[in-house]
């Protein structure tokens, strides 16, 4: 790990944290044209659900590759964030967003119980992302409803 020589103001690393889900919406790239990855430190850390802790850049990039070809179209909601703030070098941003994954689409509070809500956990440092821990349900066409029985009453309560 590289020793932090530059200090950042809260309102910096969350710019970068914008920046690298923007990257998502607009395919794996940067506002600059830029790989999704230069925005990550050669040694950061990602944490995706059923996929496991990615170690480095390689990893990272076989991560968002592995969860990619599972996701034709994402859309943050930018305008619903919430942003916490937890001193030095960690910021937490809760979220919303809407899709098409290849099980089908997905919007946020549609149904209430289903995919679309998320929260990340961020430390940035140096203009980089040192370890980025992404929480949410992939199972983002709510298939998996049979292991929760109350998500099939529901189902059949409504017709779907």
């Amino acid at each position: 790990m590289v020793i932090a020589t530059r200090t950042m103001t809260d309102e910096q690393r969350k710019s970068v944290a914008l920046e690298y889900l923007k990257a998502f919406d607009n395919g794996g790239v940067t506002s600059s044209g830029d790989s999704i990855l230069s925005l990550f430190a050669e040694d950061a850390q990602v944490y995706f659900p059923k996929w496991g802790l990615a170690n480095g850049r390689d990893q990272i990039g076989q991560l968002f590759s592995d969860v990619a070809s599972t996701i034709e179209s994402i859309e943050h909601h930018f305008s619903h964030f919430n942003w916490v703030f937890s001193g030095d070098d960690l910021l937490v941003c809760e979220g919303t967003s809407h899709g098409k994954h290849q099980d089908g689409a997905w919007r946020a509070g549609v149904p209430e119980w289903g995919a679309g809500r998320w929260c990340d956990v961020f430390e940035i440092r140096d203009w980089k992302i040192q370890r980025c821990f992404i929480y949410l349900d992939p199972d983002y066409a709510g298939k998996d409803s049979d292991r929760y029985p109350w998500i099939k009453n529901s189902q059949e309560n409504q017709g779907d």
